[in-house]
């Protein structure tokens, strides 16, 4: 297998690469190209919020994988639907603007299992002055596991109504 290398990207690369990232989404979840309008209406959302941040993965000249997110802002809702008693640190962070979440991170079949998504959030995370870092997680995803090694907690349920599937979110302090 090649090596892999990470690199991080600007706003505007991302925005110029987002139709490679939409073909990376696709293989990463199964290879069914209907969510991908779906995805680049989402990322295209998500490339405008302060404090975006994005890590690609390329290995042998071709995509491996991508993680990207953005602290979200007071009124934009992310933690609209979270069932549980949000600890009160990270209440606070979050009304401080210092948490950052992980949107996606997502890795190609074939670069699984090799480290990789783990290589992708340090770099992603380390471009941060965030305290706490959070992400959801579809309940039908493995990558919970991945999230539980690397000693993140699980901090509730996220529904914000009954048509969507749930999501766990989870999340870990990144700085004392």
């Amino acid at each position: 297998m090649a090596e892999v290398f990470l690199r991080r990207l600007t706003r505007w690369q991302a925005d110029q690469q987002r139709e490679s990232v939409a073909d990376t989404y696709v293989k990463s979840y199964g290879g069914d190209p209907s969510g991908r309008p779906e995805f680049l209406r989402r990322f295209a959302d998500h490339i405008q919020q302060p404090g975006f941040e994005m890590v690609v993965a390329n290995g042998g000249g071709d995509a491996a994988g991508c993680a990207y997110g953005f602290p979200p802002r007071a009124a934009s809702g992310w933690w609209t639907g979270l069932h549980g008693e949000l600890p009160v640190e990270i209440a606070e962070a979050a009304a401080a603007g210092k948490v950052f979440v992980v949107v996606d991170l997502m890795v190609v079949p074939q670069h699984r299992r090799q480290g990789l998504a783990g290589r992708m959030r340090e770099k992603l995370l380390a471009g941060t002055d965030a305290g706490f870092a959070a992400a959801r997680v579809p309940r039908d995803n493995s990558a919970a596991a991945a999230f539980r090694s690397w000693d993140w907690s699980m901090l509730g349920e996220w529904r914000p109504d009954p048509e969507t599937a749930p999501a766990d979110v989870w999340g870990c302090r990144l700085r004392p």
